[in-house]
């Protein structure tokens, strides 16, 4: 969280463009020189960078976001409005993305050379497909063309599709890329050999037994995962027009809301080591290996 807040206070200082202008309305304000200094010296912009980190950090280690330089609302405040809905298109994403990568990875594994082949150049697409570009092709196919689907958030379920959908499809390529090979690995274990010999199906042993090994790696990966969503939803929330955090981290870097900028930046952040926390306790369940002490 340190690393985190120290690189976006210097990251968003290398963008052009004055903060004292971002309090008074931006550039087109027209604000006269003697309120740009009063507002230099009132926020403590006119201080050494150095002073201003460490004054960061003071107020952040007391929980003080602080304010918007171009609302003028709380950042906390700003964030807890707009982060419900960042993460119901996260969390939406995962869950598809889980369900195409397991599909995926269960379909073309083990059905011979030609299915493996396919399902690699599946997943490799999938993975490489940037989701501005995919967002417009399914813009362009389901709303434009067929009229099925909204183009924009509407607040309603549908409007939700295209923008998971768009999330989802590169993260369960990725995904299956990983569950494939930790998938293939379980096939060749004894107790598959043994469940063989028992007289179950091919489907059956994937059903119980190789696909726990399958999600494991997806399941560490989870805790990334959601960074990364989050992170994509800079891109998707801005296309689709959905309210939340990423359309809110695009407008206030725009405008230099430093404090905004830190905060979003910030919430990210603690979602990703939660996250991380959270599938590291999922996968000793899913695991019971990652439960034994080891051996002294």
């Amino acid at each position: 969280m340190w690393a985190v807040a120290t690189l976006t206070f210097f990251a968003i200082r290398l963008i052009p463009g004055d903060p004292a202008q971002a309090i008074l309305g931006g550039p087109g304000s027209q604000a006269s020189q003697e309120a740009l200094d009063q507002v230099r010296r009132d926020y403590g912009l006119d201080q050494p960078l150095i002073v201003q980190y460490v004054a960061m950090l003071g107020r952040l280690l007391t929980g003080d976001l602080g304010d918007s330089y171009a609302l003028k609302v709380p950042v906390a405040e700003l964030l807890g409005a707009q982060i419900g809905g960042t993460l119901l298109l996260a969390v939406l994403s995962l869950a598809l993305s889980w369900v195409l990568a397991l599909a995926l990875s269960l379909v073309s594994t083990g059905r011979g050379r030609v299915a493996t082949a396919v399902g690699e150049g599946v997943e490799l697409t999938a993975a490489a497909l940037p989701q501005f570009w995919l967002a417009a092709v399914l813009i362009a196919i389901f709303s434009t063309g067929l009229g099925w689907l909204p183009p924009v958030a509407t607040g309603t379920p549908s409007g939700l599709v295209l923008p998971v959908v768009t999330l989802a499809i590169p993260l369960a390529g990725f995904l299956a890329q990983v569950m494939r090979e930790s998938l293939l690995d379980a096939m060749s274990q004894p107790f598959v050999i043994s469940a063989r010999a028992r007289g179950e199906s091919a489907l059956g042993i994937r059903l119980r037994h190789t696909i726990r090994h399958a999600a494991l790696p997806g399941i560490s990966l989870s805790g990334w995962a959601l960074g990364w969503l989050l992170s994509g939803a800079v891109v998707v929330e801005t296309i689709f027009a959905i309210p939340g955090l990423g359309r809110t981290l695009l407008q206030a870097v725009t405008l230099r809301d430093i404090p905004v900028v830190t905060g979003v930046v910030l919430l990210i952040a603690l979602v990703y080591v939660v996250m991380t926390v959270l599938t590291d306790l999922a996968a000793r369940i899913a695991d019971p290996r990652l439960r034994q002490e080891a051996p002294r």
